[in-house]
């Protein structure tokens, strides 16, 4: 049972803490849909999709009217593509972005691949048709995974990566290399995450789901400022309860979607994620803890403490929580974050230290366009490293500007924001990247 206290609670983190869903993702099995033929393959997908989605925009819609609680996105994710296509993946590609179009969905996610031991021959034509299809697409993402804690680090995928991101980048160079914005690289990729760009549909998911992400940086901040000069201890029960709140919201509208569209719940993702606005960045709780910008000295150590204090309050209010489940800190979609590097504050090497407590990775980084393959490999191998040795989910989404330097600025628009482009180290290590092979599980992988 609902309280009217609860009520005007989430009235007021609506209407003045910029507090909503961030996303509704329905998660769709396309195995059944292979064909050895790709038009064939492209044909039911597109078939089953436009069928099991019908209703999820107006379902969507109807639910923010009701209720009055905003729901930013609507979206799709689907099994990885290299599973069901046994041919070439661009017919399908382009039936997903039809598909996506057709039922009015933000985004699809799930041009993927899982590439943490080896590669398949489906993997690598998936992989070779990335930028292509990036830069024809308009609302499809693609994902690789390319580490897993029990496998180790896939090096030759890593390496490939690297030069995909560079093509993609070059191929979307108008669009200030939007096509990277929409392709995201993973150490332990979780299989009902419903944010984008690295949503996709695991093979251990139902015929389909109903997952949420939840927001809501602004109310945490708000709530925080209530008790400054406070010891940590009260911080973090701050944070727990202000958590606690904003989840039940979210299991509320995954319930109700799920009732609507008679379609099981998945998961409600406690992930705070932050958009350009000013009032809903996550930099900007780290700054209301104390700290003059997001990068000096005490930031990780802030980001562990609100990432935790948000897990342990989000799972008291849900039944099942999943996805990534931590506190987003991507660049170009939070105002706080863009402050900072434009502050000189935070820097690359800095926000790779606070990945390793955060809930994903380095994250809608834009770089310079002069940037090696093989020092965005390097990138990649550092961030999966830490994934693998944290036994956590660590990603990569940089986008190197083509014919910018560092300090410019890229704009991308909407949600996605706008970034400055970040120095990178310049030393070489092509030599590194060029090895190959897989780096081994670590010893803790051993559970068994």
């Amino acid at each position: 049972m609902i309280e009217t206290r609860e009520i005007l609670q989430t009235m007021h983190m609506i209407q003045q803490e910029n507090f909503d869903i961030r996303t509704i993702t329905l998660g769709i099995n396309l195995l059944d849909c292979s064909d050895r033929d790709a038009d064939k393959c492209a044909e039911r997908v597109y078939e089953k999709i436009c069928r099991t989605a019908a209703n999820l925009v107006r379902t969507g819609e109807e639910i923010e009217t009701e209720l009055g609680i905003p729901i930013v996105n609507k979206r799709i994710s689907v099994t990885p593509v290299s599973l069901i296509c046994q041919d070439d993946p661009r017919p399908i590609a382009l039936a997903l972005d039809r598909a996506a179009a057709e039922v009015g969905v933000n985004f699809l996610g799930g041009y993927s691949a899982l590439m943490h031991k080896g590669a398949t021959l489906a993997d690598e034509r998936l992989l070779a048709s990335i930028p292509e299809v990036l830069s024809e697409t308009k609302l499809l993402c693609s994902s690789v995974n390319v580490a897993s804690t029990r496998a180790g680090i896939n090096m030759n995928a890593v390496k490939e990566m690297g030069e995909i991101i560079k093509k993609t980048a070059e191929l979307t160079a108008e669009q200030d290399g939007l096509g990277c914005a929409k392709l995201v690289v993973f150490a332990n990729a979780v299989e009902d995450n419903p944010f984008m760009a690295g949503a996709f549909c695991g093979v251990g998911e139902p015929e389909c789901a109903i997952n949420v992400g939840v927001s809501g940086p602004g109310v945490v901040k708000v709530a925080l400022e209530h008790v400054k000069g406070a010891p940590f201890d009260i911080v973090a029960e701050t944070i727990k309860r202000t958590a606690f709140k904003i989840t039940r919201v979210g299991q509320l509208v995954a319930k109700e979607a799920s009732k609507r569209l008679n379609i099981p719940f998945g998961i409600v993702d406690l992930s705070l994620a932050p958009t350009p606005a000013r009032g809903d960045s996550v930099a900007h709780i780290l700054t209301e803890m104390g700290l003059e910008n997001a990068g000096a000295p005490g930031t990780t150590a802030a980001l562990a403490l609100l990432n935790d204090a948000v897990k342990k309050g989000g799972i008291m209010a849900s039944n099942h929580v999943g996805g990534l489940s931590g506190a987003f800190i991507p660049v170009s979609e939070d105002i706080g974050m863009i402050e900072a590097v434009s502050a000189g504050a935070l820097t690359l090497e800095k926000l790779e230290a606070m990945t390793c407590v955060c809930s994903v990775g380095l994250d809608m980084i834009a770089i310079p366009g002069d940037t090696s393959a093989a020092t965005i490999s390097g990138i990649i191998a550092d961030e999966a490293a830490i994934g693998i040795i944290n036994n956590k989910t660590t990603a990569v989404r940089v986008i190197p500007a083509v014919g910018k330097k560092a300090g410019d600025l890229v704009e991308f628009g909407g949600l996605l924001g706008r970034a400055p482009v970040m120095s990178v180290n310049r030393q070489d290590n092509s030599a590194f990247i060029a090895r190959g092979g897989r780096i081994p599980a670590p010893v803790h992988s051993m559970r068994n």
